[in-house]
């Protein structure tokens, strides 16, 4: 399975959602800024707010796609200690890339969210959406900031992503919807035939066009 490009992705991943349609307890956060075209699809087919969970890869020296951890907000910091180990990554350069990123997420946090406080999503049900999954670690950050807020449910919902990363999630949240799990995966872009950056401007757009979308439907009800 390959897809023409995120927004179809997105469409094809809303499908298999669709019990989550059209109700006042669910909440769509999609990882930025790939995530976002992905998510707005689904938001915009369930009905449902989108906002955005901001996570930044932890990429190892020198081989930046690589990861070996990730942060979020609200503090939240995870670095596998054996990926560390096995590529002796020492102490000083783990920390200058902790504190980069850490700049660039306090960034996005700010020209995304808008300076607003992260919503209400205490018994809610809050889905997860990124463009795909590789080694997961961002998208494990992104579920411990999360529930950092007592959600009800978590779900994860990805078009394709690497078998053992799908199968290891599912032990960490309610559900885990991923549509295509193949077995040589490699890369998440390897499955898109168009999968260019998403600059900030497009998702701050996504955003915006997201939440007049769902405000119109709820008024008309």
């Amino acid at each position: 399975m390959h897809f023409r490009d995120r927004a179809q992705a997105g469409l094809l991943l809303a499908a298999k959602l669709h019990a989550y349609r059209a109700r006042h307890d669910v909440i769509v956060f999609a990882l930025p800024r790939g995530g976002v075209v992905v998510g707005y699809e689904v938001a915009a087919a369930l009905q449902a707010p989108l906002d955005v969970v901001v996570v930044r890869k932890v990429g190892l020296p020198g081989f930046s796609e690589m990861a070996i951890g990730a942060l979020a907000f609200g503090g939240v910091e995870s670095i596998s200690s054996e990926a560390v180990k096995r590529f002796r990554v020492s102490p000083e350069a783990l920390q200058n890339i902790v504190t980069s990123e850490r700049r660039e997420l306090g960034r996005q946090e700010l020209l995304f969210r808008d300076d607003m406080p992260f919503p209400e999503v205490r018994d809610n049900v809050v889905i997860l959406v990124d463009d795909g999954l590789a080694t997961g670690q961002t998208m494990r950050a992104a579920i411990t900031a999360v529930r950092s807020h007592a959600p009800r449910e978590i779900v994860v919902a990805v078009p394709v992503g690497a078998p053992e990363t799908c199968r290891q999630l599912s032990g960490s949240v309610d559900h885990v919807i991923c549509l295509f799990m193949p077995e040589d995966f490699a890369a998440v872009g390897a499955f898109y035939e168009d999968f260019r950056q998403v600059d900030d401007g497009t998702v701050i757009s996504l955003l915006q066009k997201a939440n007049e979308n769902v405000h119109g439907a709820y008024s008309a009800r």
